[in-house]
């Protein structure tokens, strides 16, 4: 099992970052679309290029945690960072010696472009 931690910093709120993670519009706007997405522990979640999964970490404003077959265990725990930014800190875990480190680091630029 090969592990990539991220910390991102973002230039807002936590509360204007979460929906980023957390809804089917925010994901689509940065990673991929969420085709399902029950936001509860324990919902399904079915991303279109990953395939579908369980919601396995869910703590509202904070900590969004997706287990999906073809993409392992992705987590998203934001945290304050000064008055105005937030501390994104990032796990990825999955099977196999893909280099996702770049990929991973092209979407958030994507995600930091999205947050204005």
């Amino acid at each position: 099992m090969a592990v990539l931690q991220l910390l991102i910093r973002l230039p807002r709120p936590m509360d204007q970052v979460w929906p980023s993670l957390s809804t089917p519009e925010g994901l689509a706007a940065w990673f991929t679309p969420a085709d399902v997405l029950q936001p509860r522990l324990g919902g399904t979640v079915t991303f279109g290029d990953l395939g579908t999964g369980t919601v396995t970490a869910w703590d509202v404003d904070r900590v969004a945690e997706y287990t999906v077959e073809g993409g392992g265990r992705i987590r998203f725990h934001l945290e304050r960072d000064g008055e105005s930014g937030t501390a994104l800190r990032f796990t990825h875990e999955f099977k196999g010696e893909v280099d996702t480190e770049q990929a991973w680091r092209t979407r958030f630029e994507r995600l930091i472009d999205s947050l204005g």
